[in-house]
């Protein structure tokens, strides 16, 4: 992930959530994650652009992180 948020520095916000807290599980709940790591790329609206299951593709995720 530090090479993505690197990439999108400037275009875009990277937030990392534990799954264990509070609050990660709250979004977990939310956007309906289901197992870890999973990524996700949201747009202006909240809505999911991008989810991506596993260890991510930096290319892919900020491709879209840029074109969202």
């Amino acid at each position: 992930m530090n090479g993505i948020q690197k990439d999108l520095e400037g275009t875009a916000t990277v937030i990392r959530l534990d799954i264990s807290s509070e609050v990660g599980r709250s979004a977990a709940e939310t956007y309906g994650v289901t197992s870890v790591p999973t990524t996700l790329v949201l747009n202006g609206s909240d809505e999911v652009v991008h989810r991506e299951s596993g260890i991510p593709s930096r290319k892919e995720v900020v491709r879209r992180a840029r074109a969202a």
